[in-house]
């Protein structure tokens, strides 16, 4: 999972400096695309993300135990969720102007105009994501993991061939600037539409295993009984949860969209006006900011998931402890360090991404570094809430979730009266607050969980990492003043080119320094972190921690949400993330002595070729009363409706 993300992080970020190198980091075209083209994802996630998350999935991996794998039950289920998505595309295509009435605030006639064009060409990825959801679900519960994790990268090499033919044809914004006065269809064309050919690529390729999987999956209608119902109601706290982190999410987006707006009014700039970063800077920082967390974090979650599970499923307090301890403090070599990294190489970062101005640089930098010091907190929070979805506990993530929206609905309400070069600088210092607040409310209902976090263990680690990566920071900003990154004109600031080779430079001899410091500081968790990645991606070569003694413990059980995300709020970009639908690992066999309370399944669950296709009594998945029995008898789909 760490591999196939990491590759398709690189190749978005090669794209975001793509897209910053044909529109220019600070202008108001790239402004206008970055929001309409966030919008299609923000809007699935509010409409139907936790419906998909929460209802879709558990019923998709239950169903895949069925003697015919499920071939009759996904087909209908996935020609609901086709008919569903296509209207749900159309219904707000159409609404285009609406949505972005809705979406933005302050923006000139001119400037609304393209920004429903980039609309028109953006939306309807909203129908591919959620087929791209499903399709990954499919694979999943039928042991296909790698698919899915690797389709990303042909979104991003077919949006970097469309970025790459604008630079060709139109030329870079720094040679050749492009306004809101000489845009055209060829241009909208090659950023807006192969933005979402990309989707469309991304999608389609899944089709491929999905086929070789030998289902048999075909349109079926007729869909009583299927119990989504049922499923819905199981699942509302996660459904809630995402809608209220959604919201409060696009709002403060709304008041993203004003630095952008204002930027217009004052027309080109001059040499004594002020330079006002909008919500692309935004996006670039937040990409960055969430790479130590995207590649290590959530892949290091994801797996001991399983372990926190069987700990929950025991009543073993002290094991769901230390499963979090050790998730905790593992993840933590990676963060911390990042979280230092970013801060220290923020300079030579922005100036790579500026798309080739100094000054849109400075202004990514600056963002940056705001936001990169929360970078632990925003792990620990994902890791934390772990605990709660093994304990099938929905309700207490809703909790801290509407206490996270709340806090950002009033800062954002806020933010909006500041002068409009200060709009994003404070939305990062938002976030950043957000992150911290929510590992504090987060220990907060964890402390009545557990009695206690192994706080001191954890501080103690945290500590040691955090000398270690601050000693690592002094390195390197002792490189970076060596090669003139804290001169205006320096060398890290003459070109791209060179602030790729101040981080060529400075980045591994920051690595070396705090790999050398925790191992003066006898970190052992660098250890910890290592085997199960390189167990992991050598296939066998070393079992991941705590792996082993989860599958002696039996096996891994489907909860109410099996996905890596739980609604709250991991990121502040826009951008899809492959990752809020991957389901958790399934162990195929089940259990060797189901417990005596499934025999009394009302269900129906007699009829089948054996007790090895059946679930207890109380296992928590959705739709857990529905038909159960072999395919092609259920009473409600008669074989004359197919």
């Amino acid at each position: 999972m760490a591999a196939g993300t990491l590759a398709s992080r690189l190749l978005g970020f090669a794209k975001t400096w793509m897209l910053a190198a044909a529109l220019g980091l600070g202008s108001t075209v790239n402004d206008t695309f970055i929001n309409a083209n966030n919008l299609p994802n923000l809007i699935f996630l509010l409409v139907a993300g936790g419906t998909f998350n929460a209802v879709l999935v558990p019923q998709i991996i239950k169903a895949s135990k069925a003697p015919d794998r499920g071939a009759d039950y996904i087909s209908r289920l996935l020609t609901l969720a086709v008919l569903v998505l296509l209207s749900l595309t159309a219904l707000v295509t159409i609404l285009a102007p609406f949505v972005i009435d809705a979406t933005t605030q302050g923006y000139s006639p001119q400037q609304k105009a393209l920004a429903v064009t980039f609309a028109f060409w953006c939306l309807p990825q909203i129908f591919f994501y959620g087929l791209y959801a499903l399709l990954t679900q499919v694979l999943n519960a039928n042991g296909a993991f790698g698919p899915a994790m690797w389709a990303p990268i042909l979104n991003n090499l077919v949006a970097i061939a469309g970025l790459g033919m604008f630079i060709w044809i139109f030329g870079a914004n720094i040679t050749n600037p492009h306004t809101l006065e000489n845009w055209g269809p060829t241009q909208t064309l090659m950023v807006a539409g192969f933005s979402t050919f990309g989707v469309v690529a991304q999608t389609a390729i899944l089709l491929i295993p999905v086929i070789r999987l030998k289902l048999g999956l075909r349109p079926r209608f007729g869909w009583r009984g299927v119990g989504l119902g049922q499923a819905a109601r199981l699942g509302v706290w996660t459904l809630v949860t995402t809608v209220v982190g959604q919201a409060a999410f696009l709002y403060v987006m709304r008041i993203a969209t004003i630095p952008g707006a204002e930027r217009v009014r004052l027309g080109p700039p001059g040499e004594n006006s002020p330079r006002i970063p909008g919500n692309a800077v935004l996006e670039v920082a937040s990409q960055l900011y969430l790479l130590p967390h995207s590649v290590i974090a959530l892949s290091l979650a994801t797996v001991l998931f399983n372990r926190m599970t069987h700990a929950a499923q025991d009543g073993n307090r002290d094991s769901l402890r230390d499963a979090l301890s050790h998730g905790l403090r593992t993840m933590a070599v990676a963060t911390v360090f990042g979280a230092l990294a970013l801060f220290a190489l923020a300079g030579p970062l922005g100036m790579f991404f500026s798309g080739g101005d100094g000054g849109d640089g400075v202004m990514l930098a600056q963002t940056l570094t705001i936001l990169a010091l929360s970078t632990p907190f925003l792990s620990a929070n994902f890791m934390m809430s772990r605990v709660f979805y093994a304990n099938e506990d929905a309700k207490t993530p809703f909790y801290i979730q509407l206490l996270l929206a709340v806090l950002y609905l009033v800062g954002a309400f806020g933010i909006q009266f500041l002068p409009p070069e200060q709009i994003i600088y404070a939305i990062a210092a938002l976030y950043t607050v957000g992150n911290i607040m929510s590992v504090v409310i987060s220990a907060i209902f964890l402390r009545r969980l557990l009695g206690h976090l192994d706080g001191p263990r954890i501080a103690n680690s945290y500590i040691r990492m955090g000398y270690a990566a601050l000693g690592s920071a002094v390195v390197g900003i002792l490189v970076l003043w060596l090669l003139g990154t804290y001169s205006a004109d320096g060398f890290a600031w003459s070109s791209r080119p060179a602030a790729l080779i101040t981080l060529a430079v400075a980045g591994p001899v920051m690595l070396v320094a705090y790999l050398f410091l925790l191992k003066l500081f006898r970190v052992s968790e660098l250890r910890d972190l290592l085997r199960p990645l390189l167990g992991r991606l050598g296939r066998g070569s070393g079992p991941a921690a705590g792996a082993g003694a989860d599958r002696s413990q039996g096996p891994t059980t489907e909860h109410t949400t099996v996905s890596a995300d739980t609604g709250l709020i991991p990121s502040i970009s826009g951008e899809f993330d492959t990752g809020s639908f991957r389901a958790a690992r399934v162990d195929p066999e089940p259990p060797a002595a189901p417990p005596a309370a499934s025999s009394g399944d009302p269900s129906g669950d007699s009829s089948g070729d054996s007790s090895k296709d059946q679930l207890p009594e109380d296992h928590p998945i959705p739709g857990r009363r529905t038909y159960q029995g072999p395919a092609g008898s259920n009473p409600h789909f008669p074989r004359d409706q197919s």
